[in-house]
């Protein structure tokens, strides 16, 4: 199905429902949640999403696995999107958290074929055995660690939030001890406490974040790592190719592609 709106087939008796959606760039869909789990793929553009977890970027190339009844908002940066919506008594996957998973080649293709798949699919036929298939798929896809955690601590929360809209990889723990009237060393236990990472492995998160969507929009390699407090393009080209894979005029690219086969795999 193709630019359906999920409402008008929510009440149908299949376990997943296959949707494919173009959005022009810049769409905002403000916070929302389903009542069927959801795994958002992205064929070109990149998409932005946020919890109450957290934050996530989400390239070419990979989805968004999202729990039933989570609540979130995604921003899309001309995405043409395929959506699987799946019942919660079939969801192929145990997370309670979003999770940016890696597509396959083969998970590619079936996402691809399953816009042709209508709401009413036959159960014992191909659309029925291509259903079963991508939810083995999705079972298996793997974990990227594209995510910034966000701590419940309301205080600490709120230096990463503007921290998320303003990043800068100099930002040192100690400013941000000082400004919760605490030791370095007690900053230090809580941030990891709070978010399961070291604060530098935050910052860096954070920053990478950034820097996905500043190349996708056409930034330039250089701009982009001197606004975020580089030394130098090397030096965030290093750290960039590290995490990603790929270096960021790569990214760049690949981003900009319409459509394809996805690359590096």
């Amino acid at each position: 199905m193709l630019n359906v709106p999920l409402h008008t087939v929510d009440h149908t008796d299949r376990a997943v429902l296959a949707i494919g959606t173009d959005y022009p760039p810049g769409t905002l869909l403000d916070t929302h949640q389903h009542r069927r789990a959801q795994f958002l793929y992205g064929m070109t553009g990149l998409m932005e999403v946020e919890t109450d977890d957290g934050a996530w970027v989400v390239p070419p190339y990979s989805g968004v696995w999202i729990p039933p009844g989570k609540p979130h908002r995604v921003h899309m940066q001309g995405v043409s999107t395929r959506s699987l919506y799946i019942e919660p008594t079939a969801v192929p996957r145990d997370s309670c958290y979003c999770e940016v998973l890696s597509v396959t080649p083969l998970l590619h293709q079936l996402l691809l074929a399953s816009a042709t798949v209508p709401a009413h699919y036959d159960l014992d036929g191909r659309d029925g055995a291509l259903v079963h298939l991508l939810l083995h798929e999705l079972q298996l896809a793997q974990p990227l660690q594209l995510f910034a955690p966000l701590p419940q601590d309301e205080w600490l929360a709120a230096l990463c939030k503007e921290f998320l809209r303003q990043p800068s990889i100099r930002t040192t723990p100690h400013v941000w001890a000082q400004r919760l009237n605490k030791s370095p060393r007690t900053f230090s236990r809580l941030f990891r406490q709070q978010t399961g990472l070291s604060f530098g492995a935050w910052r860096q998160q954070a920053c990478l974040l950034a820097a996905l969507s500043r190349l996708s929009a056409g930034d330039s390699v250089t701009q982009v790592a001197l606004d975020l407090g580089y030394d130098s393009p090397s030096a965030f080209s290093n750290m960039f190719r590290k995490v990603v894979g790929q270096s960021p005029s790569g990214f760049a690219r690949t981003v900009r592609a319409p459509g394809g086969t996805p690359a590096g795999h």
